[in-house]
């Protein structure tokens, strides 16, 4: 569920955001949690992906909405993100999970996050905050340092 980019010089406001994502967790596929979700994520130049949670019996092989959301995105170029917006069909807002936290860090810790629960109350934060110490390319990076390194003794 793609959207294009908003008239120029109209940016979304977190009500629209959050109504998209709010229609795509309608779409979504859950018949053991019954936890529906939906995400919007906004892209820097303003086009809107959309994804919804869908559930597998073999559970490990679901697919939540940020991270259905995020491959809509990074299949149609986008890799620069400002928002998104997490609907659920809880009474209360819920943050992403971890998975799709650290999905969401490798495109950036500065991303802008609401949560909305079904009865519309909603909380924001930061992805720097709900993942103070993400695993990044730097820690790649140092593992190709200690390889790099001769064994002792040699």
């Amino acid at each position: 569920m793609t959207e294009t980019c908003p008239p120029e010089g109209a940016a979304l406001s977190w009500d629209d955001l959050a109504a998209k994502a709010s229609v795509a967790r309608e779409c979504a596929y859950a018949p053991y949690s019954r936890f529906l979700v939906g995400a919007a994520l906004e892209a820097d130049d303003g086009r809107v992906f959309t994804g919804c949670n869908v559930e597998n019996a073999s559970y490990p092989v679901g697919t939540c909405a940020e991270r259905m959301a995020l491959g809509q995105a990074v299949v149609s170029g986008a890799r620069s993100f400002a928002r998104i917006v997490v609907a659920t069909s809880g009474a209360v807002p819920a943050s992403p999970c971890g998975m799709c936290r650290q999905a969401l860090a490798e495109f950036g810790m500065d991303l802008e996050v609401m949560s909305v629960g079904a009865g519309g109350e909603a909380t924001t934060w930061r992805l720097r905050d709900l993942l103070p110490a993400h695993f990044s390319p730097e820690s790649l990076e140092s593992l190709e340092r200690v390889a790099a390194q001769p064994e002792a003794g040699s």
